[in-house]
């Protein structure tokens, strides 16, 4: 089967519009970095023309000083401010390859495999690296803002702030190594109810401030639960991710309501939803006010 064939013309002028610019060899002076499927990206200079295809992943770019490197990004990308005036190029979880290409990248960050393979083929014709984003824990953000540093030459701000993040984790663990713990309900969804098991970053955070996770065994992701599941599990509170504090006295309301004792005990806590799902440097914020919730669990009534 022949290229054309294969793609559309538009794109086979991009592939031969791209041609002389990714056609010579890699030099010894070339930037290489791990991404979070294990792939090592390659990079004949520092990236000047990236885009992202996962809010977090553009969080994590400004973090790392780069920021000014973006050239377009994706529906949902809000965050930090600058980042509101980026072209968008469509939507993260089907990107039209077309429409990244013709923005000339020379780096796209990525997040889940499935969704950027069509786009991940193109790219690759173009000799254009795809980078996947997806810090599992929350000391992988710190070292996902090291590596966008080292992929866009911006060391110099990447690597402090990495460190900023890592002392305020191992202030957070050494402050609750010891404390009591506190059984939590993870709600990811109240109607139907859904929560989140170990394999979610939220988990890592409830570790490190001496939550357990209730459903942290299930063996989905994301599982839908009863309400009868969810009473009999005995969490001593609820967290939500949520868009406003009157969702969080929503959420109190209705768990009251279900009979839920913690809910009774006002232990129903909210948590900006984008701080606590996106894994960037906004949830190691997340973290900090989750682990202050936890205590008032903990204090004396």
């Amino acid at each position: 089967m022949t290229l054309r064939r294969t793609i559309p013309l538009s794109l086979l002028r991009l592939l031969l519009a791209f041609g002389p610019a990714v056609a010579g060899a890699v030099d010894s002076t070339a930037i290489h970095a791990r991404d979070d499927r294990g792939r090592d990206i390659t990079l004949a200079a520092p990236a000047r023309r990236a885009v992202t295809l996962a809010p977090h992943a553009t969080e994590l770019v400004y973090a790392a000083g780069a920021g000014g490197y973006l050239i377009a990004t994706i529906r949902g990308s809000d965050y930090p401010p600058a980042a509101r005036q980026l072209p968008v190029i469509g939507d993260g979880t089907q990107p039209d390859p077309e429409r990244v290409a013709s923005v000339r990248p020379d780096l796209v960050i990525a997040w889940q495999p499935s969704a950027a393979a069509p786009l991940a083929r193109v790219m690759d014709k173009l000799g254009v690296p795809v980078y996947y984003s997806d810090p599992q824990t929350l000391a992988a953000i710190a070292d996902a803002i090291e590596r966008l540093g080292v992929l866009f030459g911006t060391e110099s701000t990447a690597a402090p702030a990495a460190q900023a993040l890592r002392a305020r984790l191992d202030a957070l663990a050494a402050r609750y190594a010891s404390r009591k713990p506190v059984r939590v309900f993870v709600q990811a969804g109240l109607d139907p109810i859904y929560t989140l098991n170990h394999a979610s970053i939220v988990s890592d955070a409830l570790r490190l401030c001496g939550g357990v996770n209730v459903f942290g065994q299930a063996p989905v992701v994301a599982p839908q639960v009863g309400l009868e599941n969810v009473l009999a599990a005995r969490p001593d509170a609820v967290l939500a991710g949520v868009a406003t504090p009157a969702d969080t006295a929503r959420n109190l309301a209705a768990w009251r309501g279900m009979g839920l004792p913690a809910a009774v005990a006002g232990h129903v806590y909210g948590i900006d939803a984008d701080a606590l799902y996106r894994p960037g440097p906004r949830l190691i914020d997340a973290a900090e006010q989750l682990c202050a919730d936890l205590d008032r669990v903990r204090a004396p009534s």
